[in-house]
């Protein structure tokens, strides 16, 4: 595997959190994973993130080819900037990174759905890309529901997702919290590789050590 294409349940659910943890403890077993995120809408927050979990060696342009300063859907920034997204030469982007690093971790924006042109979504950035896909969770109330249609739609686009990562917003999990990764591994039958708890700093590589093996 030379990419991993990280997508989330919403906007919110944590996706730059998860992909940069994931892109340090890879790092941290001696892998040379790195970070891309094609698309920046409103702050470039995202890509600094990725880029200081990627070790700081790769140019801030190279993680974050597009930016635009509307925080909105690609396809509304676009209208916004009176610009269409140049959407193959980024998939030729990551394809390029992927000859330079071990691995490169390509996280999406926003959910699965979003438009990022006209005609054009995420699961379709996704499909072209041609990489496994992880589901982040953003783990609330209305989670599984989230997670259900996400999933559905992920396997209408011909796309089986190679896991999920729970993602818990908050400290304390109420009942729905706390139930939640049970209940939507067995209502989409995709495998939880791990959970992470709300201002974790590092999680174990080795879930995505076997994903790359």
């Amino acid at each position: 595997m030379k990419g991993l294409f990280i997508t989330g349940t919403d906007t919110g659910a944590g996706k730059t959190y998860v992909t940069s943890l994931i892109i340090k403890a890879l790092r941290g077993e001696g892998i040379d994973a790195v970070g891309y995120k094609p698309i920046c809408c409103g702050g470039r927050e995202d890509a600094y993130a990725l880029q200081s979990a990627s070790g700081g060696l790769i140019d801030l342009d190279e993680v974050n080819p597009c930016w635009m300063r509307s925080a909105s859907a690609p396809y509304v920034a676009g209208m916004f900037e009176n610009k269409e997204l140049d959407v193959k030469s980024l998939i030729d982007r990551a394809h390029a990174m992927s000859e330079n690093h071990e691995l490169v971790v390509c996280e999406g924006v926003g959910g699965w759905k979003v438009p990022i042109t006209k005609d054009y979504l995420v699961a379709d950035f996704a499909k072209d890309l041609g990489w496994p896909v992880l589901l982040v969770v953003g783990n609330r109330l209305g989670a599984l529901n989230h997670t259900a249609l996400t999933v559905e739609s992920m396997r209408a686009t011909g796309i089986e997702p190679v896991g999920m990562v729970f993602n818990n917003l908050s400290d304390e999990l109420d009942t729905a919290e706390i139930t939640n990764k049970g209940i939507a591994e067995e209502m989409t039958g995709v495998s939880v590789l791990t959970d992470v708890i709300h201002g974790q700093e590092e999680i174990e590589a080795w879930p995505f050590q076997e994903l790359i093996s």
